[in-house]
């Protein structure tokens, strides 16, 4: 359970990350990473510290309790040295691990539900109808409110040719496809010819078949069988998720300035903020979210929806 936090109450917070940031820099790699916020990474764990408001937020990481523990100890011992003027408060919380981590509290999740546009009646019956065909794996398809996100993204930056990269059911395509231009194109890939055929049948039903390109097959090989310069405006990416950070590289260089890549679950349920989840999906996700923050072809934005949605426009 590698996960804890500590709030504490400070008219000074700012000035407290800037001194651990500078007094932790010869004994670990201390960085002050933006406006009132830093990371010192430990050979052990790693603390996050952010400036709000009249509080600290410490968030402390590693890979089991004891280093959190440890980590934990220095960054109360330094804090309290620096505590001069006042008296602080550090209480941790108990150590969770990063899939306990409640990423919508349901009160918020039923409210936001109830003020987006609802899926229509052709959404709906082709959710009842993936539940139904499709058992425990129901999970893979978005849900409503990201349907109308994704559809409102492709109005918004008028794209007319598009990438979908895990295709699932369809629900997604169809949101994605009923908000091109009549003459928009959307490439989707999947390897399943099973759960596309459920695809192709709700789309032929809500008369955007012509505008999907079903390509059945390694999404790699399609998008490497594409030609390499730009020609597409809009790209989601909801697929295998070892293999995000390949799919990630081949879609940039294919999107027009200006153009959108939207990637789903990089929060992996909150195990890409826990250490100790080791498996090659954690790292792959871990090193695309990382690479696509670095990238000055992106401008980028990671999003709490669901389970983490990024928005990223090339410039």
């Amino acid at each position: 359970m590698p996960l804890s936090t500590a709030h504490v109450a400070t008219s000074r917070p700012e000035r407290y990350v800037k001194q651990l940031i500078s007094h932790m820099s010869h004994k670990a790699a201390a960085e002050l990473t933006d406006h009132g916020r830093g990371t010192i990474a430990f050979r052990h764990g790693t603390c996050t510290l952010v400036s709000a408001g009249d509080e600290l937020i410490l968030i402390a990481a590693a890979a089991d309790n004891d280093a959190v523990a440890g980590v934990q100890d220095v960054i109360t011992r330094h804090l309290l040295r620096f505590a001069t003027q006042e008296e602080l408060r550090i209480d941790w919380t108990e150590p969770v691990a990063g899939d306990a981590l409640r990423i919508v509290d349901p009160s918020i999740d039923d409210y936001l539900r109830a003020h987006c546009t609802p899926a229509d009646e052709l959404l709906r019956e082709l959710a009842a109808t993936t539940r139904e065909a499709t058992g425990h794996a129901a999970g893979m398809q978005i849900s409503a409110d990201e349907g109308a996100l994704l559809s409102m993204l492709v109005r918004l930056s008028g794209a007319r040719r598009a990438i979908e990269i895990g295709v699932f059911t369809g629900y997604s395509s169809l949101c994605i496809a009923r908000a091109l231009p009549a003459d928009g194109q959307l490439i989707a890939c999947d390897v399943s010819r099973e759960w596309t055929a459920i695809a192709r049948t709700f789309w032929e039903r809500a008369g955007v078949a012509d505008r999907i390109d079903l390509r059945i097959g390694p999404a790699l090989e399609t998008l490497r069988a594409l030609p390499a310069e730009p020609a597409y405006d809009f790209a989601f990416i909801d697929a295998d998720k070892a293999n995000y950070p390949a799919y990630y590289e081949e879609v940039v260089p294919r999107l027009n300035s200006g153009g959108l890549l939207v990637l789903d679950n990089v929060f992996l349920g909150g195990r890409v903020l826990d250490p100790a989840f080791q498996e090659e999906s954690h790292l792959a996700m871990r090193r695309v979210n990382e690479a696509i923050a670095g990238d000055d072809r992106l401008d980028c934005v990671m999003l709490p929806v669901r389970d983490g949605v990024t928005l990223a426009r090339k410039r």
